[in-house]
C-alpha cells in the first residue's frame, strides 16, 4: 500500500491563531510585528519579512498575520517560497495545510511549475507518494491547473522508483482526464516499471503501444528492455532487439552496447563480448568507454586469462581510463595461483600504484607468499611471512 501522510489541514489554518509566544520563536518577533503595522506592504516587502524569519514554525505564522491585512495580495511566488521553507524544515503537514488555504482563498492564480515543485517535496523530500499522486489529480479539479506532461512524468517514475507498479498503470489511464499527451518519455517510464516488476511480456508488447500515441521508441527504450532481459538470462532476446533497432534506424549508444557485453560476460561468452568491443562499436560508430573495456576486462579475469587481461589493461591505460580496485585485487589474486612471473606482478603493481591505488597487507602477502614458493626455503618463507605477520600486527 501507498504510505498515507496525516491530514491536518485544518489544524494548520488554526494554527496562526494561537499566540505568538507559545509558537513563534523570540529572535522571529521584530519582522513578525512588521505584519501588524498599518501601512501598505508592497508583495516584495512580504516576501523580505518571510525570507528573514529563522525558524520555520514563524512563516505559518506570518502568512495568518499577512491574510488578515487590508493589503493581503497573496501570489505564487508568496507559496512558493513559504513552501519552500517549511519544506526544509520538514514541516510537511504545515505544506499540507497551505495548500489548502490556497485551493479555499482561490486569491491567485497558479502555474504548473508551482505544482510540479510541490509534487517533488511531497515525493523526493517527504516520502509521502500518495500526496504527490492526489497533488496531481487534484490540479485541474481543486486548482483550475491543467498538469504538464513534466509533472504527470515526474509521479509516473516517482512510483516506479517506489516499486508502486499497480499505481503506475492507474496514473496512466487517467491522462486524458488530466488533459496530458503521452509522450515517448512517458512510454518509457511505464516500460521501465513493467521490467522491474518482472512483467517482461507486458514490456515488450508496449514496444507496439509506441505508433499508437504517435511516438517512436529511442536509444533509451531500447537499453531499458535489454538491460531486463540480459539480467533475467536472455541474451539472445537482447541481441533480437539490436535487430529491431536496425530496422526502425535507430542507432545504439554506448549504454547499449555496453549492457550487451555485460550480459555475455554473465553467461561466459567473453569472446562475443570482445567482438563487440573491438568491431561492432566502432563500426556502428559508438565509441568503447571505461564501462566497456572494463566488462570485458572482468570476464577474462573470470576466465582466468591473465595475459589477455593485461592486454586490456594496458589499452584502458593507454586512453586514460582507469581500470578499478577490483580488477587490480583479483588480477594479483590470480596470477599469483597461477605463478606467474615476478616481472608481470611487478608491472600490475605498479600500474595499480600509478592509478592511485594502495595494495594492502593481504595484497602483499599473497605476492610474497607466491615468489617465495619459488625461489625461497621453507624456513625463509616463514620467516617472511612472521615479518608480514609482524607488520599487520604493528599497523
Amino acid at each position: 500500500m501507498l504510505p498515507r501522510s496525516a491530514s491536518s489541514a485544518r489544524l494548520i489554518l488554526r494554527l496562526g491563531q494561537r499566540p505568538l509566544s507559545t509558537i513563534a520563536s523570540p529572535a522571529d518577533s521584530d519582522e513578525l510585528k512588521k505584519l501588524n503595522r498599518k501601512n501598505w506592504l508592497a508583495p516584495n516587502e512580504v516576501l523580505n519579512i518571510i525570507k528573514n524569519l529563522r525558524d520555520p514554525k514563524s512563516v505559518v505564522i506570518a502568512l495568518d498575520r499577512y491574510s488578515t491585512r487590508k493589503d493581503y495580495k497573496p501570489n505564487e511566488a508568496l507559496y512558493t517560497l513559504t513552501i519552500s521553507i517549511l519544506a526544509h524544515g520538514k514541516m510537511f503537514d504545515a505544506i499540507e495545510g497551505i495548500m489548502e488555504r490556497i485551493r479555499v482563498e482561490k486569491r491567485c492564480r497558479l502555474s504548473d511549475e508551482f505544482f510540479y515543485n510541490v509534487i517533488k517535496i511531497y515525493g523526493n523530500v517527504a516520502g509521502r507518494v500518495r500526496r504527490a499522486m492526489e497533488t496531481l489529480y487534484d490540479m485541474p479539479q481543486k486548482y483550475n491547473v491543467w498538469p504538464s506532461v513534466k509533472s504527470f512524468n515526474f509521479v509516473l517514475n516517482l512510483l516506479v522508483s517506489w516499486k508502486l507498479f499497480d499505481f503506475v498503470h492507474e496514473v496512466y489511464v487517467r491522462a486524458p482526464e488530466l488533459g496530458v499527451e503521452i509522450d515517448a518519455c512517458c512510454l518509457n517510464i511505464l516500460l521501465k516499471g513493467l521490467c522491474e516488476g518482472g512483467n517482461l511480456d507486458a514490456a515488450l508488447n508496449l514496444l507496439d503501444e509506441f505508433p499508437k500515441q504517435r511516438c517512436k521508441p529511442n536509444e533509451r527504450t531500447f537499453s531499458t528492455l535489454m538491460h531486463a532481459l540480459c539480467k533475467s538470462g536472455k541474451v539472445d532476446d537482447a541481441f533480437r532487439l539490436l535487430e529491431r533497432m536496425e530496422e526502425e534506424d535507430i542507432s545504439p549508444d554506448t549504454v547499449t552496447f555496453n549492457i550487451l557485453i555485460s550480459g555475455l560476460r554473465k553467461q561466459g561468452r567473453v569472446d562475443e563480448g570482445m567482438e563487440i568491443l573491438e568491431r561492432t562499436m566502432l563500426l556502428k560508430g559508438s565509441d568503447p568507454n571505461d564501462g566497456s573495456y572494463q566488462e570485458v576486462l572482468y570476464g577474462l579475469i573470470d576466465q582466468r586469462r591473465f595475459a589477455e587481461a593485461m592486454v586490456i589493461m594496458e589499452r584502458m591505460i593507454a586512453k586514460r581510463m582507469k581500470p578499478s580496485f577490483i580488477s587490480y585485487k583479483s588480477m594479483v589474486s590470480g596470477m599469483c595461483k597461477e605463478n606467474y612471473s615476478v616481472q608481470e606482478l611487478d608491472w600490475i603493481l605498479r600500474q595499480m600504484v600509478r592509478q592511485g591505488f594502495v595494495p594492502k597487507m593481504g595484497m602483499w602477502r599473497q605476492i610474497v607468499r607466491a615468489v617465495a614458493s619459488e625461489s625461497t626455503s621453507c624456513k625463509e618463507h616463514l620467516q617472511v611471512e612472521q615479518l608480514l605477520d609482524d607488520r599487520a600486527g604493528s599497523s
